[in-house]
């Protein structure tokens, strides 16, 4: 049987949580994609953009659980990619 993971209000429930058979859990509904950066951040740039283009930008990014500055570099390395 396919389950969703439950909320949790603390660290002990997620303890608790993860000393259980969690077999009942392994499904692709319950994994999103991981992306992990290696590469150091030296390098800066500076862009002018509208405001209403960097309020859509900081709103895409927020409902993606991350920083605007973040986003964006993803969306410059997905553009670049093959």
């Amino acid at each position: 049987m396919k389950r969703k993971f439950p909320k949790f209000k603390n660290d002990e429930e997620i303890d608790a949580f993860l000393e259980k058979d969690l077999s009942e859990y392994i499904h692709p509904e319950n994994f999103t994609k991981a992306t992990f950066e290696f590469l150091p951040k030296t390098e800066r740039i500076t862009l002018r953009v509208p405001p209403e283009l960097l309020a859509s930008v900081k709103k895409k990014a927020k409902k993606q659980g991350m920083s605007y500055h973040k986003y964006i570099r993803q969306v410059m390395e997905a553009s670049l990619s093959p």
